[in-house]
């Protein structure tokens, strides 16, 4: 993670998966969360029906300094990030996939 003149910004060995070229939805999930499967699926779609989009989940339990950093406190947590891998939305929580496309308004 690299601090920019307008915050943090998160590249693709941060996340351990490679940014999408217009957005990124990064979510943070732990082996025993079940909404988190739901809201992997729900990423999923999304990124597939928007070109450009990519979907990187990260595990938690195994990435705890960037969790820290990040001042993740619940799983599942959605970061959208725009092309160049800065925070523009964030929420924690199950998301509805009208509330997905409607946040990566503000990324691409």
């Amino acid at each position: 993670m690299r601090e920019g003149d307008d915050g943090p910004r998160l590249g693709a060995a941060d996340i351990g998966g490679e940014l999408g070229a217009r957005a990124t939805l990064v979510q943070f999930s732990s082996a025993f969360c079940q909404p988190c499967r739901a809201t992997r699926r729900t990423l999923e779609q999304v990124a597939g029906m928007v070109e450009g989009v990519a979907h990187v989940e990260v595990d938690a339990e195994a990435h705890l300094a960037l969790v820290r950093a990040l001042e993740i406190t619940a799983t599942p947590t959605v970061l959208v990030l725009d092309a160049a891998g800065r925070i523009v939305r964030r929420a924690a929580g199950q998301p509805r996939t009208a509330d997905v496309i409607a946040a990566l308004g503000a990324a691409v």
